[in-house]
């Protein structure tokens, strides 16, 4: 709960709102990573991955979603920590190399709603998104993606990335060229 309590980003109506709901869902849900909590939704781990030259990002065209997004999904057990699951979900859905560090960035927070699935209800995902950077542009498809690519900013529109993504990248950008 402390991660996304001290989390802050420039105000928006929609930054402001997912942190508040994931918050509550902490504070109040039994078991707020656990896949099958649908009422009011769960916990999953996001990566935004920036290439090797730290300018373009690693996107996933989702199977099942039909567009393109940030690799990420379901907290496992296993996952010692939340970024722990970022990391393995990257890693399994594109291949990517990253570079190792102890406690990633968390770069962005969005509530977002999953459509209805095999016996599953529609339910919010609270997502956590963690900066990575990838030390080689190596990538792989996976089963759950169709295609995976290396996205310059320009190329945003081309993606129809969806407004969290852009937030989340422009927050990683202004703090790299604060430093």
């Amino acid at each position: 709960m402390a991660l996304v309590e001290g989390y802050r980003e420039p105000e928006d109506g929609a930054s402001s709102k997912s942190r508040e709901l994931t918050l509550l869902l902490l504070a109040c849900t039994p078991a707020p990573f656990s896949r099958h909590q649908f009422t009011p939704g769960h916990i999953t781990a996001t990566g935004l991955v920036l290439a090797p030259d730290a300018e373009r990002l690693l996107l996933v065209h989702h199977r099942r979603l039909e567009r393109w997004l940030l690799p990420g999904g379901h907290v496992d057990r296993e996952d010692a920590e939340i970024w722990d699951s970022a990391r393995r979900e990257v890693v399994e859905e594109t291949g990517a190399q990253l570079v190792a560090e102890a406690r990633p960035r968390l770069a962005g927070l969005d509530v977002h709603g999953i459509p209805l699935k095999h016996g599953e209800p529609y339910h919010l995902h609270h997502d956590l998104i963690f900066q990575f950077q990838a030390f080689t542009e190596d990538l792989q498809v996976s089963e759950e993606s169709r295609a995976v690519a290396w996205c310059a900013p320009g190329d945003f529109d081309h993606y129809d990335l969806p407004p969290n993504v852009r937030r989340a990248y422009a927050g990683v950008r202004e703090l790299s060229s604060s430093v």
